[in-house]
């Protein structure tokens, strides 16, 4: 698990809060104003729109598994089952434009670990394009997000820990990577795996 040192930031002011909910919630929150209309409930592994061509440089993943390693893919697989639980249907962001991106058509596959009610991820790769990369940068930068180089791109994360309505405390966080058009959202409840997201980047931009 990801070392719990990082500080505590607030991403979006009670954005993150999980509302009494002690783990992956079972159903998604209500969208505030300030959110754009929710999205349709996310299919197991297939995108929202069709796969886009070769000429948008960064290829979507077929299916969830082709995200990872083999040696990443057995570790979730044996550490946190199961891949895409239909009751789970939270985003793979809080941020608020970053979210607005995530919900506008664009080429996305959303692949999810973990039981609902139960400690898990979610993470979408997407495509974007040049002014939508620059503009989710901003996001995440004005938002208080650590951002830094990683391979040929950049990772931004977030994390910050809440209490449940149990008074147990519950760690929280996101993780993006944005590299060309390509990138990859992950919001995580209690269960960050060392080198998760690195592992994407590494299998996806090999």
């Amino acid at each position: 698990m990801r070392s719990r040192s990082l500080a505590a930031v607030v991403l979006i002011a009670g954005a993150l809060v999980l509302a009494g909910c002690d783990a992956l919630p079972s159903e998604t929150p209500a969208p505030t104003a300030s959110e754009s209309s929710a999205a349709p409930a996310p299919s197991e592994t297939s995108s929202a729109t069709p796969s886009p061509t070769a000429e948008a440089g960064f290829t979507l993943p077929g299916a969830c598994d082709a995200l990872y390693s083999p040696t990443m893919l057995q570790e979730l697989n044996s550490t946190n089952p199961p891949l895409n639980d239909p009751g789970i249907t939270i985003y793979a962001t809080e941020n608020v434009a970053a979210l607005e991106i995530l919900n506008s058509g664009i080429p996305t596959l959303r692949c999810s670990w973990g039981a609902a009610g139960a400690p898990g991820l979610v993470t979408n790769v997407s495509v974007v394009s040049a002014d939508q990369s620059t503009a989710l940068m901003d996001a995440f930068a004005g938002s208080g997000m650590a951002c830094e180089e990683l391979g040929a791109g950049t990772v931004c994360r977030i994390e910050q820990q809440t209490i449940d309505r149990n008074d147990n405390i519950v760690t929280i966080g996101e993780t993006h990577y944005l590299q060309g058009d390509g990138w990859v959202a992950t919001h995580w409840v209690d269960f960050s795996p060392d080198g998760y997201t690195e592992d994407i980047v590494a299998t996806l931009w090999p």
